[in-house]
């Protein structure tokens, strides 16, 4: 085992340069305009934005701009150093985002953390790197997306990594921490590695794991991910800091004269050959959300809901522009012309053009938000904000799928084991472990992530999983969605539904995950989940946060799967390879009936960050929004590359999936020529 050192201690051309003065330009001169158009514009400079800004322009022909809402980071230990992973959460790099009130679950609402910052998500996250299993993507090929099946998406997975095995032979026996050089990168952006510290904890886990039943996969990133993992995380093996979107996709080459990149700018919508805007969606809004946050301004994550007052001026005193319906993407093939943007809500707003694509990589949630400002969205929606109806496709911010998951609470007292707690109850040994980082990057400050973790089949760990699957197949498909929905979204759900069931009943094939702490929390979360929510606009004004409801455990199968889960957290607590650590089970306790581990569900459930599937990669007949080159059905030059476009979301943390689907589309859009 591995021990310490502890012991020692556009914007239209026609813009006058000072309305230039407060924006970001980074890679050339901060005052420098913008050019009067560029081949492709990004929205949204998070992981994938990075990734296809930056493989564009490895074209030195083709000018790039990837626009941000977010600044850049400043490079501090907070980001970069892997023991703060979490406690940049609710601060000034978050959208400070919430949902609507759950009333499935206790009623109120959850925090919803996205990055708003150069870079994304990947300066926010746990930086755990897995990438699913190969059940996931051949589950997308087969609703009508060829060529994204597992042996599609290896190449990708393998092109973003710079991959490094653990540093020692026998802490790779001890941890069980074997790879398959055939599926990993040795030459990409992201680095990914281990930390320089193992907590002994992790063996445990696994042996009790194995002892019922549950086997530790051999590699978690080989497409064969059910069972126990230590992962890798996006992690610097040489300096032991976190290896993110902008450090490994932009930094490198800003100097690029082609890669322009702009923060601190809100775009407000797309712009539309021939499509008038709504008044509120392209007009300044003063006095109300001048930033885009939610919980006003609050920096905080704990906080629930969005704060008081709206930004939107009453529409019966607005002037409305006339309405120009092209509704059927059938019939349709609009062009995009570019973006409009402003800094603040109160700014005047401005505007750059596209001359072959726009490119929208804003995340599942802001992504939707922005098609439905433009006019493209359920036209039922845009009809009750009177914004014109461009594309009438349901899809969108339909579909939404998240892992969510619920805390538990064992604290382990055998104080002879190392524990993370240390680091914030005992200064002394905390101050030792910095100086060992600082000094030797090595020790406990290098192992903050969550990497020892569990994707466990549901058939593998009850004997009620044939109960669970036959009900969930009883189930009609329209039962437990939202009210009201197009006809194409419930024959999309019909197929998901189908494979969800088939796949469930696989003891290859993850239900929910068990995040290990190594301090006594097995937090649970669900990775293949039946329920479906939705994000949509709140308001036709681009600063006022959408109204997310994941509507999570809607479907009761995602609930008994977290109620078998935490049953057999009991029975891993229980096993020999377990007892030593005296854990203590206060939440939920050892003689917690249904009902009452039914309230810590309903009381403890969040997210896991990982919200998905609002712009699907479907067929139009089933929902879709975009086809499988990630093209927005009825548009002609217009994509949507994030977590948005999954049709179902993979049983991973997903990062490394962002990645690989930005590093795919550039296969597809670097082959083709846009004509105008």
């Amino acid at each position: 085992m591995h021990r310490s050192r502890l012991a020692l201690t556009t914007f239209a051309a026609c813009l006058p340069l000072t309305a230039l003065s407060l924006v970001h330009i980074h890679g050339r001169d901060l005052n420098a305009p913008l050019l009067d158009s560029y081949d492709y514009i990004v929205v949204g400079c998070g992981i994938s934005g990075l990734v296809v800004t930056n493989r564009l322009s490895e074209d030195p022909s083709v000018s790039v701009l990837c626009i941000e809402a977010g600044e850049p980071d400043q490079y501090e230990p907070i980001i970069q150093n892997p023991v703060y992973v979490g406690a940049d959460i609710g601060g000034i790099y978050d959208w400070l985002l919430s949902t609507t009130p759950q009333t499935q679950l206790d009623g109120a609402p959850r925090p919803m953390p996205q990055g708003k910052v150069l870079g994304g998500g990947s300066i926010l996250n746990a930086m755990c790197w897995n990438r699913g299993g190969q059940d996931d993507y051949n589950a997308w090929a087969a609703l009508g997306n060829p060529g994204w099946d597992w042996e599609g998406m290896l190449p990708y997975f393998i092109k973003s990594e710079t991959y490094t095995p653990v540093y020692s032979a026998e802490l790779a026996r001890e941890y069980s921490i074997n790879y398959n050089p055939l599926v990993h990168g040795t030459s990409g952006p992201v680095q990914v590695s281990y930390p320089k510290f193992f907590y002994p904890q992790s063996t445990n886990l696994f042996a009790a794991l194995n002892y019922l039943g549950v086997p530790t996969q051999y590699d978690p990133n080989d497409g064969s991910s059910a069972g126990a993992a230590f992962v890798p995380t996006d992690l610097d093996p040489v300096n032991q800091t976190r290896s993110d979107a902008r450090r490994t996709y932009y930094d490198p080459y800003v100097s690029r004269p082609n890669f322009h990149a702009i923060t601190g700018q809100h775009v407000t919508r797309i712009l539309i050959e021939g499509v008038e805007s709504n008044f509120v969606v392209d007009n300044p809004t003063p006095g109300g959300n001048e930033d885009g946050n939610g919980m006003n301004g609050v920096t905080s994550n704990e906080g629930f809901g969005f704060g008081p007052g709206g930004s939107t001026p009453a529409l019966e005193n607005s002037t409305i522009a006339p309405l120009f319906r092209r509704q059927s993407p059938e019939a349709s093939n609009l062009r995009i012309t570019g973006v409009e943007f402003a800094a603040r809500a109160s700014d005047a707003r401005k505007s750059v053009t596209a001359i072959r694509e726009v490119i929208i990589a804003a995340g599942a949630l802001h992504s939707a938000q922005l098609l439905q400002l433009s006019g493209i969205g359920p036209s039922s929606l845009l009809d009750s904000f009177d914004i014109p109806v461009a594309l009438d496709l349901p899809g969108v911010g339909n579909n939404l799928q998240d892992h969510c998951l619920v805390g538990t609470f064992y604290p382990y007292n055998n104080a002879s084991y190392p524990s993370p707690t240390q680091l914030t109850t005992n200064a002394t040994y905390n101050a030792a472990a910095e100086l060992e980082y600082n000094t030797f990057k090595t020790g406990p400050w290098t192992a903050g992530s969550p990497n020892a973790l569990a994707f466990n089949p549901l058939p593998l760990i009850t004997n009620n999983s044939a109960s669970i699957l036959s009900g969930a197949d009883d189930q009609d498909p329209t039962q437990f969605l939202p009210a009201g929905l197009d006809p194409t979204l419930v024959a999309g759900y019909t197929l998901q539904k189908e494979s969800l069931v088939r796949r469930l009943a696989e003891t290859n094939v993850a239900s929910y995950e068990i995040i290990n702490n190594n301090a006594g929390s097995l937090t649970l979360a669900v990775m293949h989940p039946f329920s479906r929510g939705q994000c949509y606009i709140r308001s036709p004004d681009p600063f006022e946060p959408p109204n997310i409801d994941p509507r999570w455990l809607t479907n009761p199968v995602d609930r008994q799967v977290l109620i078998e889960a935490l049953l057999f957290n009991r029975q891993i607590l229980a096993t020999p390879a377990m007892l030593p650590l005296q854990a203590a089970q206060f939440v939920p306790t050892v003689d917690d009936d249904e009902e009452a581990l039914n309230r810590i569900i309903n009381t403890g459930i969040r997210t896991e960050f990982h919200p998905s599937g609002t712009c699907a990669m479907l067929p139009l007949e089933q929902g879709g929004v975009v086809d499988p080159r990630l093209r927005v059905y009825g548009a002609q030059n217009l994509r949507v590359v994030d977590a948005g476009i999954f049709p179902m979301i993979p049983a991973a943390h997903l990062q490394a999936v962002v990645y690989a689907v930005a590093e795919k589309v550039i296969s597809i859009v670097g082959n083709q020529i846009y004509v105008g």
